[in-house]
């Protein structure tokens, strides 16, 4: 926080009239120096602006048909809500995930407006309603053309039933649907059946269905399981651990050259990759010889895995426009987590969790354009949903 030049009120602080050692007399004394503190504020909140709108209304003398003053767009009732303490209920209810009756008591304490709750709980399901015809069609759209997209799934509890939510996202767009963890529920969202480039996911088998994209695994996830082997016997499970440094070594290769501009790998930088790979596997096969424990069984499903997919594993050092991790997708997806816990850990309805989806597709594509929650918002429920209209900001400019 700085000072400001121009401050709205000056208050005068003046000297002792005498000095607090000697006792001196100050009054003749001229100021030498002013020192400054400033406070900064808030004024009270002003009562509610109430605006009428009065239509005339006339009686034509020639066929008696009645002609009547138009009413201004969004005037509808004879009392209602304006758009901006209608913004303000849904950037707490629907940006800040605060319970429908907490955040009226929030809006009236900070804004000096009552509102009910009836009007607060109405705005999930009015906001998902005019984002539905542009705002969604045209994401998917961008989505089904991206280079690469995130994928990832978590579980939400709706009408005590488990129901999960799916996530299809870049740097700059996010879209969210509801369902169950099928292929055909990962197909509803209409983005992944129709991409042509590097699908980023974690191993879940439900996304093998998709033949048509590069597939990528996430190498957070590797390193977490990686991490559990090890972790469980050090001394017997060391290929874990080499398996792990090799997938860090590849990481920190293709970051660099990431930093360097470069746009692949080097031949060398790649065998070394490979060479340090196959050596990890080499010592999965070494540890679990002749091992019946549980450890070594999950041990060698691991390790099959990763002589499986090594392609897939490794897609990062092939592609470097492709992440080493799936952190967007899980970055994305967290707010249902957090509406979760504020809800009390539950959707009443299935429509409430598909409608929190929508919005959050919504409110989380404008925070990466650099658009803030309360600003999309406003334009919702003001002008028309805010639509994206290209890949990334910096497409969109030129």
């Amino acid at each position: 926080m700085r000072q400001v030049d121009d401050p709205d009120e000056r208050i005068a602080i003046p000297a002792p009239s005498a000095c607090a050692g000697c006792e001196t007399p100050l009054i003749e004394v001229p100021v030498s120096v002013v020192r400054r503190r400033q406070v900064f504020d808030l004024a009270e909140p002003p009562p509610p602006q109430v605006i009428e709108y009065a239509a005339d209304v006339k009686c034509c003398p020639g066929c008696g048909k009645t002609a009547i003053g138009s009413f201004p767009a969004g005037v509808e009732s004879a009392a209602q809500y304006g758009p901006d303490i209608t913004t303000k209920v849904a950037d707490a209810v629907l940006g800040h995930y605060i319970p429908v009756h907490r955040s009226t008591l929030l809006v009236m304490e900070l804004c000096g407006m009552k509102v009910s709750t009836g009007f607060a709980a109405s705005s999930r399901g009015r906001a998902a309603r005019l984002l539905e015809d542009g705002f969604l069609p045209a994401v998917r759209a961008l989505l089904a053309r991206a280079p690469v997209v995130h994928a990832d799934e978590t579980f939400a509890r709706a009408r005590a039933k488990t129901v999960f939510l799916h996530v299809a996202s870049t740097a700059h767009l996010t879209l969210m649907h509801t369902g169950d963890r099928s292929a055909a529920a990962i197909d509803a969202g209409d983005v992944l059946p129709h991409l042509s480039g590097v699908l980023v996911r974690d191993g879940y088998a439900g996304y093998t269905h998709l033949d048509h994209v590069l597939h990528a695994w996430c190498g957070a996830h590797l390193l977490r399981d990686l991490r559990g082997i090890y972790e469980a016997d050090p001394e017997g499970q060391l290929w874990a651990r080499a398996m792990a440094d090799t997938l860090l070594e590849a990481n920190r290769l293709a970051s660099a050259a990431r930093d360097a501009g470069r746009e692949e790998l080097t031949g060398d930088e790649l065998r070394t990759i490979h060479r340090l790979y196959t050596g990890a596997l080499a010592r999965s096969r070494q540890d679990n010889r002749s091992k019946n424990t549980e450890l070594a069984r999950h041990a060698r499903t691991l390790a099959k895995r990763f002589e499986e997919h090594r392609d897939v594993i490794l897609r990062f050092t092939t592609d470097l426009a492709v992440p080493f991790t799936n952190n967007q997708a899980e970055r994305d997806i967290r707010p249902a987590k957090v509406q979760q816990r504020s809800s009390g850990g539950c959707w009443r309805t299935l429509q409430g969790l598909a409608d929190f989806a929508i919005i959050q597709s919504y409110l989380s594509t404008a925070t990466k354009w650099g658009i803030s929650r309360y600003d999309a918002l406003k334009c919702l429920f003001t002008t028309g949903a805010w639509i994206p209209h290209a890949l990334t900001p910096d497409t969109a400019a030129a």
